[in-house]
């Protein structure tokens, strides 16, 4: 007699990056236990006729509860970014733990897995954040720290409390060669962004809009090209976060010309929102700010093309999640600041994955296939994570999102679960919507409402990275 099972998945139509069947999911102990069909005996059934059964995503460039300087706090922590994430489908977060420049990178992961501990309803790993990259950094620290699983770390080319010199990104990307690690980078040219800024400054334009005029595309290419050939000195990959439009892009389709392994992310604010979204004066341009900035409609329509042509291998929400109305948010100090003083970021892990499936999936720009790939299977598989996530394989664990793709809704702040005070995408109407997330076989969001328990999430070590 064959062993019972906890849960029962009938009726679905599962997608995964490669293959669509018809098919039960049997679950056990948290796992998939078979696929198929007559099953057998189990406890609890969900009728998943009509409905899609996909990976659940997994959400590889997220900020929650970060430390921060000046006064400011993020608005998610642990708790509320994981329950947002669920009920958006996302069933595995990587955020990170940020190095202070002084402060050793243990130190930030210990103080970051105190953060979480307890609080994620969903399963999470950390990235690192390597601000001060010392000599004991570089020679004990890292190379530990890639062995005890966080094979990924963050550099930026800008923001005077993070960025790294030229000579530093090298020494890092050493590291990351000889450990077999995954380096994250935030392309940007620091000097031109903070030449630009005092000009503006001294012009008096200091509203949001200018924002972007701060950061062209120029500033970007750049960068991007730059990191690009550290990453052929040093012949190791490389990971270009939040590409924002076709002059990056450029750069990175020139470098895979040439046989290098660089990997590229973009997400959602670069298919949806524009420069003018930043307002024409209006303080409330604010709460669109985020690095690299939003451009144009072109560019978002060779965001579009990067998806579908294989340019891009992940798609994230960048989640940076400060109210707008808030003394220790958008409004520092209770009062409207001068752009280059707003805290960079804007929310997004609820509406990551039913964006990209309505305007991709639903919109015919890429496929159900590509739209796993990019939410779930790929950014498992860089971050070492899968197979465990980023698959519905026998073994795998029971991450899954059981999508509706005909469910029209339209976004109101209201109706999400994160502790941010406003979407950038309310009034946006989508269709397609998760109408059921499990992880680890228990249902954590159903229609619209949360059912997961806080601190049912576990800290996942990572593998070294599939490449």
């Amino acid at each position: 007699m064959a062993q019972e099972l906890d849960l029962l998945i009938t009726g679905a139509e599962i997608i995964t990056a490669a293959d669509r069947f018809s098919a039960d999911i049997g679950i056990r102990n948290g796992v998939i236990a078979a696929l198929g069909t007559d099953l057998g005996p189990a406890r609890e059934t969900i009728d998943a006729g009509g409905l899609l059964a996909l990976p659940g995503g997994v959400d590889a460039h997220c900020h929650l509860d970060q430390p921060q300087g000046f006064g400011l706090r993020m608005a998610d922590d642990f708790a509320s970014g994981s329950r947002s994430a669920a009920c958006g489908g996302t069933t595995t977060i990587i955020p990170f733990a940020a190095q202070i420049k002084g402060q050793s990178l243990r130190a930030a992961v210990d103080d970051y897995h105190q953060r979480a501990n307890g609080k994620s309803c969903i399963d999470y790993a950390f990235h690192m954040i390597v601000s001060d990259p010392a000599p004991a950094i570089l020679e004990q620290e890292l190379p530990a720290l890639i062995d005890e699983g966080y094979t990924s770390f963050k550099i930026y080319m800008t923001y005077d409390d993070l960025k790294l010199n030229d000579r530093q990104i090298l020494d890092v990307l050493d590291v990351a060669r000889q450990g077999g690690a995954l380096v994250m980078v935030h392309a940007e040219n620091s000097d031109c962004i903070s030449w630009l800024t005092d000009r503006l400054a001294a012009a008096g334009k200091t509203t949001p809009q200018y924002h972007a005029t701060s950061r062209p595309q120029a500033v970007e290419r750049e960068a991007t090209h730059r990191a690009i050939t550290f990453s052929e000195l040093v012949d190791v990959p490389i990971l270009i976060v939040h590409v924002s439009g076709s002059e990056a892009i450029e750069q990175i389709r020139w470098a895979h010309q040439r046989g290098q392994r660089i990997f590229a992310e973009t997400c959602p604010q670069y298919l949806y929102l524009t420069a003018e979204d930043l307002g024409h004066g209006h303080y409330e341009g604010a709460k669109c700010i985020c690095s690299p900035p939003p451009r144009d409609s072109a560019n978002q329509d060779a965001v579009w093309q990067g998806l579908a042509q294989g340019t891009f291998s992940v798609f994230s929400s960048d989640h940076a999640p400060f109210n707008y109305d808030d003394p220790q948010g958008k409004k520092l100090k209770g009062r409207e600041q001068k752009f280059q003083y707003i805290p960079n970021g804007i929310p997004g892990l609820e509406t990551r994955l039913p964006l990209l499936f309505s305007g991709g999936v639903n919109g015919g720009r890429i496929s159900l296939h590509q739209f796993v790939a990019l939410t779930s299977t790929q950014p498992a598989k860089l971050y070492g994570l899968y197979p465990r996530k980023g698959s519905l394989m026998v073994g795998s664990d029971a991450d899954i999102a059981l999508w509706d793709p005909k469910r029209q809704v339209t976004i109101r702040n209201s109706m999400l679960h994160h502790d941010v005070d406003y979407t950038p995408y309310e009034g946006r109407t989508v269709t397609g919507w998760p109408v059921m997330t499990l992880a680890r076989g228990k249902l954590v969001s159903k229609d619209f409402e949360f059912v997961g328990t806080p601190g049912a999430g576990a800290f996942m070590r990572c593998d070294k990275p599939m490449l």
